[in-house]
């Protein structure tokens, strides 16, 4: 368990810049996960999935209907709407890396306890990061935790207990793509609940839905994951029946 600890305390950015205290940070993470996993709903968070985006049919139109069952990818700090490839389910620029990753409780003892989400940047090692909304611009981003703490963090979670449940921030489904420049959606949160108006400087805004695709076996390992949990945390029986490894 203590190796688990160094490898997310590491890729989460916990550690002191000397090193000092290694496992600190993301111990604290680590235990108020564990209040919360206190019901089967909140240990099926930790379960592994990709995000891909739904339109409802009346948006699908113009531009926008290419949305519609894109995958969200982490690249260049922030998280972008992009073709997937229909056999695969990866994202069609294999050199971009799709969200892989699970919710866990952000550790700050500076704000009431929080709901964050993690995924990973890289393979080898696999990395995490953060996820968070600017307080600025409203962009998804990621970073560690020290880039990550001065924004909006959470609290993330979920429509319902499905497989092909939608993500929600702040109880609600607020999510826009933002057209940056021809044809290159970014993922955005529409904070202030009016379009981004003053936010959106011209560019095109689309609401869309963001729908967990739970993610096992090969496919985890291909992104960084291990198929058996999540950076040391054991995956519980209840998450195996949820991704349909133990059928009863």
């Amino acid at each position: 368990m203590v190796d688990a600890l160094v490898g997310l305390a590491l890729s989460l950015g916990l550690v002191a810049p000397t090193g000092v205290s290694v496992t600190t940070g993301v111990a604290q993470g680590v235990s108020e996960q564990h209040k919360q996993n206190a019901d089967a709903a909140n240990q099926t968070r930790m379960l592994k999935f990709h995000i891909d985006i739904h339109l409802d049919e009346k948006r699908r139109k113009g531009k926008a209907a290419a949305l519609h069952d894109r995958i969200i990818t982490l690249h260049s700090d922030k998280l972008w709407i992009e073709p997937k490839d229909p056999e695969t389910g990866w994202p069609v620029d294999s050199t971009h890396h799709p969200f892989t990753g699970f919710y866990l409780a952000y550790p700050d003892d500076n704000r009431p306890s929080t709901r964050g989400m993690v995924s990973t940047i890289t393979v080898d090692p696999p990395m995490l990061n953060w996820l968070y909304i600017d307080n600025t611009t409203y962009a998804l981003s990621y970073a560690n935790r020290s880039g990550s703490i001065a924004h909006h963090v959470g609290s993330f979670d979920w429509t319902s207990e499905d497989n092909d449940s939608s993500i929600t921030f702040d109880g609600w489904e607020g999510f826009v793509a933002v057209e940056e420049a021809e044809g290159k959606w970014a993922l955005y949160f529409d904070m202030d609940d009016d379009g981004l108006a003053a936010k959106r400087k011209g560019r095109k805004v689309v609401d869309v839905s963001l729908v967990r695709r739970v993610v096992t076996g090969q496919e985890v390992n291909k992104w960084g994951l291990k198929e058996a949990g999540n950076m040391g945390f054991r995956a519980t029986k209840e998450i195996d029946k949820i991704s349909g490894k133990n059928k009863e």
